[in-house]
């Protein structure tokens, strides 16, 4: 896995540190209760790095809420 900057994945979550943190915790959530992870991985990978690759490929991304 490679380093990853927060500029970098900031662009991915509307340039909001904020929803960047919540996506990031909420993928990393799911993947330590079990779910699939969408990119090759070391074994030893936590799921916050897993989630944070994830997004800084594209495989996971922020969707905005609908206005109501």
């Amino acid at each position: 896995m490679r380093e990853i900057f927060r500029e970098e994945l900031l662009d991915k979550a509307d340039f909001s540190i904020y929803k960047l943190v919540m996506l990031v915790t909420k993928r990393a959530l799911e993947i330590a209760e079990g779910a699939p992870k969408l990119i090759d991985t070391p074994l030893d990978a936590k799921p916050i790095s897993i989630a944070m690759n994830e997004i800084a490929e594209g495989r996971v991304k922020y969707k905005k809420a609908k206005e109501k």
